[in-house]
């Protein structure tokens, strides 16, 4: 195909060419995405229910529990609906939604990540200060820078991408569309404005990550100077699941970027694009509810009453 303008859709990576494998992952990821639903869901209920949990780092649980919702509902279901009807087609305005909503939402997610990470270093290293840091209005604020840079940088490299002319034909080395795997199809050498575009967006990208880091290097210090052992396991309660999640997200996607070429396998690659950007979202909940007593006792008190009510 010699132009963009020739192309009607796009051909995704299927997950096996057997109608047997098909069904299996079609019910395994739904699986997935009905507990993804069932979490992400249960907090987002919970947190704006419960006023016991109308506080900063649980309203910005609640935006990153709409996130996962949201990303996960951007890559699942197609990829479900071409298992389940043995056919890899999408759309050519389909993939570029596509493409825009897992760039949104994703660039939200780290806003919201890094954003975190300074609740948890002002809530241990300034607490004394935090209801002025972290007022309503200041959360307010971050929320909506989060949310508008996620969305400014998805109109820029949606836009940027897909103004490219693809000369590489129309099929796609992945389970859904992402920037990556169009820029593998335009034509030679027009790619590489959207490439700087994508190097000054990790420079970001790391820079944020040193905050983070920075951030928790200083909580901990901050954290073993605690006299007491209570004092101690309450704090690392606080800031050891939003560690791990920054963890899983940073180094599933730091893998599936960064990983050498020579490694590289369509097997691989698929497996890796599965680890982050399905198994975040679904896992994300349990993180979070595993270690915070409060969360717990509000999901609690929630499904209680739906039970109660059902009764």
């Amino acid at each position: 195909m010699s132009n963009t303008s020739s192309i009607t859709q796009f051909l995704l990576l299927a997950f096996a060419d057997t109608r047997e494998l098909q069904l299996l992952h079609f019910w395994l990821f739904l699986a997935i995405y009905l507990a993804a639903l069932l979490g992400n869901g249960l907090i987002v209920t919970a947190v704006a229910c419960d006023h016991h949990l109308h506080t900063p780092m649980y309203f910005f649980f609640l935006n990153l529990s709409v996130l996962d919702l949201a990303s996960i509902s951007t890559t699942v279901p197609k990829a479900m609906a071409n298992s389940l009807w043995d056919t890899r087609d999408i759309s050519y305005a389909g993939c570029a939604v596509q493409l825009f909503l897992f760039a949104f939402l994703m660039s939200a997610e780290y806003s919201f990540l890094t954003i975190m990470a300074y609740d948890r270093y002002v809530a241990i290293c300034k607490p004394l200060h935090y209801g002025t840091l972290l007022g309503s209005r200041a959360c307010v604020h971050m929320a909506a820078a989060a949310w508008g840079t996620g969305f400014l940088y998805a109109v820029l490299h949606t836009a940027n991408t897909f103004s490219l002319p693809l000369c590489q034909g129309n099929a796609v080395d992945q389970f859904f569309c992402e920037i990556p795997q169009i820029l593998k199809l335009s034509c030679s050498h027009s790619y590489l404005r959207e490439v700087g575009l994508l190097v000054v967006s990790a420079f970001v990208v790391f820079g944020c990550f040193v905050f983070i880091v920075v951030s928790y290097v200083q909580i901990f210090r901050a954290v073993l100077r605690i006299p007491s052992e209570q004092g101690r396991h309450k704090a690392f309660s606080m800031c050891l699941p939003h560690l791990a999640v920054v963890s899983l997200f940073v180094s599933t996607g730091m893998f599936a970027y960064l990983k050498p070429p020579s490694i590289s396998s369509p097997l691989l690659d698929l497996v890796v694009s599965v680890l982050y950007s399905v198994v975040p979202p679904s896992v994300n909940p349990l993180i979070y509810s595993m270690r915070n007593q409060d969360l717990k006792d509000a999901l609690k008190k929630l499904i209680q009453s739906a039970v109660f009510q059902q009764q």
